[in-house]
């Protein structure tokens, strides 16, 4: 006994003693799972050609040929257990939410993850995660060989023989999923967003029915019309699945749900599972089917665990959407000749002006010595109604750019088979980093000459700046490259690309909803508004609702998150780098051109500059991820795309600053 294997065996011994069948029923239970861990615990000796488990399940079914009196009590269990176990709602609910619903499942995941389980139950589906709770499990379920399956069919026959037919709870199983198919398919939120071409021959009011007929034909034996039966039910199956399929175009076209994704995957598992279960019943080796159907349960038992793959599954549609409103958004962002290079100037000079009175408004509620909330939460509604009205102004911040150009840029990266689409991605690189520059010139251009002159003016007239010394110190101290400016220019970064996902969710839900329609064509909006204005409304909510969402939420989050920050002792502040410049000019005023000379001057100016790169790099890599993703684009190549880029700076270096005398196009 003092040897691993004489270890192993004293435990399968204890084991085989404790199989009562006058135990109560958790008692069972908690017997046939000590029974799975025995299965899996630690290597006999010489086990190292085959998983483990498979090698264990081979000594039990050894040492139960030559015990009978073993044999028997196992054998009497597992015929307790075939009769009192609800084993068609393994194969009907397994891994599929009790509700149709992202929410509701996210929550059963929650449990599933957090709270334990009991082996005090009925169902084969809540006992199964107890049984097989690893993903390793799949892989010695299907390393077992025909002879042992044979084997242990023997063991199970005089249970099956006791009870009903073994292909009873299959069959369960598949009417069962046929009625949540049925009732899926139906309705409201599915059916109306389905082709109706593919609907015209009913597929989902006949799902149930044929279900129904083909398990009674395979209860009467009647093999002949029950393979016919089969036929028709999977081509039923295939138009089910065809029809969920055509959502995802609804989708694509007229706004995203989470929760309607999420239907749709739970309807096409549902399917995938009945054929299944078919495969099962129809099989030469119905025992090979069923172990390879458990193998992807337990596979499935631990997805179900996971929220990672939960998020990330049916997110994915609703960033693509996302980053498609931004692409859109951003194909304005991109100048390609020299007339849309003065108009992005120009517009970046009118943003830039804005800022400058932002600046002074900013100094003026810090003045007023708010509570840190109420001072935060007016520095947002600054910022917010500056980049409000700087939009609807149609000029410009340098720093929304990179958020809203990535996604356009993505796309680019969707094909670069050959030489020529390379290159085509290069020019639009080009055309991106010059428009990011001029828009950067333009804003500084404006907002740091203005607050300068702004203080002058008032200096002259007043005697004394707007923006006085003491100020001008804590601005010295807090712009300097030397201090935390860094990671406050990249966290801010941050929240310029939160707040094109804001902006994109905000269209998503807006045109999933069709307030633009609404407004146009709702009988009290018309008797509000008039007809025309009804509808000229609507276009303009349809134009503006992103650009909107983006700059409120972009200024609300740069004036709030540093005072909820701070009522969590986090020491975070937002740099950004045009209402950095403003600041630096407005103490250059207030201190006079004497501070031209001080080296703390010329920090705060490299800290500017780095707050301009960091501004939008951040922001730019976080928006090109997300876009590349949501595509599912990979770059297998980046060799080629490198060498392109390297060749154009080495022969047309001007061409990322300055615009060609043509459109590109």
């Amino acid at each position: 006994m003092a040897t691993r294997s004489g270890r192993s065996t004293w435990d399968l011994t204890a084991l085989l003693n404790a199989a009562d069948p006058r135990a109560t029923l958790a008692e069972r239970h908690l017997w046939l799972v000590r029974l799975m861990q025995w299965l899996r615990s630690a290597p006999l000796e010489g086990e190292r050609q085959r998983p483990t488990p498979v090698l264990r399940l081979k000594h039990l079914l050894n040492v139960l040929e030559r015990h009978p009196e073993h044999r028997a009590r196992v054998g009497e269990l597992l015929a307790l257990f075939w009769r009192e176990v609800d084993i068609a709602a393994l194969f009907a609910d397994f891994g599929f939410a009790p509700r149709t619903h992202f929410l509701a499942e996210l929550g059963q995941r929650l449990h599933t993850r957090l709270l334990p389980h009991t082996p005090e139950t009925t169902d084969l589906g809540e006992l199964f995660a107890l049984l097989f709770p690893r993903e390793a499990d799949a892989a010695w379920l299907e390393a077992i060989d025909d002879e042992t399956l044979a084997r242990l069919a023997a063991l199970l026959a005089p249970a099956l023989a006791q009870g009903e037919d073994w292909r009873t709870p299959l069959l369960d199983g598949i009417v069962f999923l046929a009625a949540a198919v049925r009732a899926s398919g139906l309705s409201g939120a599915l059916r109306q967003r389905m082709s109706p071409e593919l609907l015209v021959d009913r597929p989902f009011r006949q799902l149930a029915a044929v279900a129904e007929h083909t398990a009674e034909l395979a209860q009467a034996g009647d093999s002949r019309r029950l393979l016919q039966q089969v036929q028709y039910l999977r081509a039923l199956l295939a138009a089910c699945r065809r029809a969920a399929a055509s959502v995802h175009e609804h989708l694509e076209e007229h706004g995203v749900s989470v929760g309607i994704v999420f239907e749709v995957d739970q309807l096409r598992g549902r399917c995938d599972r009945i054929e299944a279960l078919l495969d099962c019943l129809l099989a030469e080796r119905p025992a090979h089917e069923l172990v390879r159907l458990l193998a992807t349960l337990a596979r499935a038992a631990e997805q179900r665990r996971g929220l990672r793959a939960l998020f990330a599954r049916h997110y994915s549609l609703l960033a693509r959407k996302v980053a498609e409103r931004n692409a859109e958004t951003g194909e304005h962002y991109i100048t390609r000749d020299r007339a849309e290079y003065r108009a992005m100037l120009r517009a970046a000079c009118g943003g830039g002006a804005v800022i400058a009175g932002t600046t002074f408004v900013k100094f003026a509620i810090g003045a007023l010595g708010l509570a840190a909330f109420w001072a935060g939460f007016w520095a947002g509604v600054n910022y917010a109604a500056s980049f409000v009205l700087i939009h609807l102004c149609h000029w410009t911040v340098a720093t929304k750019q990179p958020a809203m150009t990535a996604p356009a840029m993505a796309d680019k990266l969707a094909d670069v088979s050959d030489d020529a689409k390379v290159e085509a991605f290069v020019d639009e690189a080009a055309h991106l980093i010059r428009s990011q520059a001029a828009g950067i010139f333009g804003n500084l251009m404006l907002a740091g000459p203005l607050v300068l002159l702004g203080q002058l003016a008032w200096q002259a007239l007043f005697g004394a700046p707007l923006v006085g010394e003491a100020t001008a110190g804590y601005v010295l101290h807090s712009l300097t490259l030397l201090g935390p400016t860094p990671l406050y220019a990249a966290f801010t970064g941050v929240l310029l690309f939160a707040s094109s996902l804001i902006a994109g969710w905000a269209e998503n839900w807006f045109v999933w909803h069709k307030l633009d329609s609404a407004i146009a064509w709702n009988p009290r909006s018309i008797a509000l508004l008039g007809d025309a204005r009804a509808k000229r409304w609507a276009r303009w909510w349809r134009a503006n609702i992103s650009g909107l969402t983006a700059n409120v939420s972009l200024g609300l989050m740069l004036g709030l998150v540093p005072a909820v920050a701070g009522f969590f002792a986090l020491p975070v502040e937002v740099r950004h780098v045009t209402l950095s410049t403003g600041q630096l000019a407005a103490a250059l005023g207030a201190l006079g051109p004497e501070l031209l000379r001080e080296g703390a001057f010329w920090w705060c100016a490299a800290g500017i500059a780095l707050t301009g790169v960091l501004n939008l790099t951040v922001s730019f890599v976080l928006a090109f991820k997300v876009a590349l993703r949501s595509r599912g684009i990979r770059l297998a190549d980046r060799s080629r795309i490198y060498r392109a880029w390297r060749r154009r700076l080495l022969t047309r270096p001007l061409s990322f600053v300055w615009p060609p005398r043509e459109s590109a196009a």
